[in-house]
């Protein structure tokens, strides 16, 4: 069961260590999957595919094992199985790949989609430079840099753009359709492929350890939708 979503975070990464041969199994079955279906699952459940989250971190999770040389399958294959992920023509990732953002008549929950796929293709990037691939390198790691593209310096937040302008009123506790299960306070902070580069947007590394302590210590009450996962 591969609810990708939830498990590219801490479960696989836990794998490479403790469960290498299994990982190896799990590589050669997104492998399998991409042979029969055309595509790498997204959140799997029980054999189906369901769609049902977003991103492709099918691609985060083949990174980790190869750069760890994590082996036992063929590498060129799922290189190309990841380059497709992230040419896929549904949730918007053409326009994200067109225009390094998404806006909110683009897609829905566009300010997560548009900082999970900067974040695939940051992974994508690593296996390129791996595989001496300095053109595909240069063109992921472009798209890694998305994140820049819906930060607005003014407020400090991750935002949802309009038009090219940001979504107006704003406020950042509050549950909507822009984000995944989670809202602004969460999802500024979402940029783990270029940790150094956020603490720049944010001013340098007193202003974002202000913003860590802003985190930590604001009202844990949502607004906006109910939704108690959150």
């Amino acid at each position: 069961v591969f609810s990708l979503w939830d498990t590219f975070r801490g479960l696989h990464p836990l794998f490479t260590i403790i469960e290498q041969k299994r990982t190896t199994d799990i590589l050669n079955t997104f492998l399998q999957q991409h042979k029969e279906s055309g595509r790498l699952p997204m959140w799997e459940l029980s054999a189906n595919e369901t769609n049902c989250m977003i991103g492709f971190h099918s691609v985060s999770i083949i990174t980790d094992a190869m750069i760890k040389n994590i082996g036992g399958y063929d590498k060129n294959a799922i290189y190309n199985a990841m380059c497709a992920a992230a040419a896929y023509t549904n949730w918007s990732i053409p326009k994200f790949n067109q225009d390094h953002f998404l806006q909110l008549d683009d897609e829905s929950e566009s300010v997560s989609k548009t900082l999970e796929y900067a974040y695939d293709n940051w992974c994508i990037a690593q296996i390129a430079k791996k595989l001496n691939k300095p053109k595909d390198y240069e063109m992921y790691m472009n798209r890694a840099q998305a994140y820049k593209n819906v930060f607005d310096k003014k407020t400090g937040f991750m935002r949802p753009r309009k038009n090219g302008n940001w979504l107006s009123p704003f406020e950042p506790r509050e549950v909507n359709n822009h984000y995944t299960e989670a809202n602004s306070w969460q999802y500024t902070f979402f940029v783990p492929q270029d940790i150094s580069g956020l603490i720049n947007l944010m001013g340098g590394e007193k202003s974002f350890e202000k913003k860590l302590d802003d985190l930590f210590s604001a009202n844990s009450a949502t607004e906006g939708r109910t939704q108690a996962d959150i």
